[in-house]
């Protein structure tokens, strides 16, 4: 359980919020507290916690546009490295579900050590998550040894 990464989200209707984080990107539901106006349901976000707490719509989340090699990204964000082949069934999956990308998929950092095939995606909420896949997961901090 080392090294596992825990953050709490105000994600507007649980029930809604399940849906995408469960049902859309196979997330599985852990331990919750509902039933109430502050209920909250944890998620196993590809082994790690994030919990889900119900808030009011009015309580939407708000970003800014921050320029980077492949556009503008939003800021707040959080995602989630997967493996090539993790990556390329959730990517078909939201395409088949025809999901609005916030930004679509794209190839970051061609030809380095660094490649990386990432995409923005929004949950009901409007919480941007980016996912993405490296090419060589093992060099990540390379650059910091």
């Amino acid at each position: 359980m080392a090294h596992r990464f825990h953050l709490a989200i105000a994600a507007g209707d649980l029930d809604v919020a399940l849906n995408f984080y469960c049902d859309l990107l196979g997330c599985a539901q852990g331990h919750s507290e509902t039933g109430s106006r502050d209920g909250w349901v944890d998620i196993d976000f590809w082994g790690n916690e994030l919990t889900l707490h119900a808030s009011k719509s009015d309580e939407s989340v708000h970003g800014n546009r921050h320029d980077v090699d492949m556009g503008n990204v939003v800021v707040p964000h959080f995602g989630v490295h997967l493996s090539a082949s993790d990556f390329a069934k959730l990517k078909q999956r939201l395409y088949d579900r025809k999901v609005t990308f916030v930004n679509k998929p794209y190839i970051r950092f061609a030809d380095t050590v660094f490649e990386q095939e990432t995409f923005f995606i929004a949950d009901p909420h409007g919480n941007v998550l980016e996912i993405k896949t490296m090419k060589n997961p093992d060099k990540l901090f390379e650059i910091l040894k």
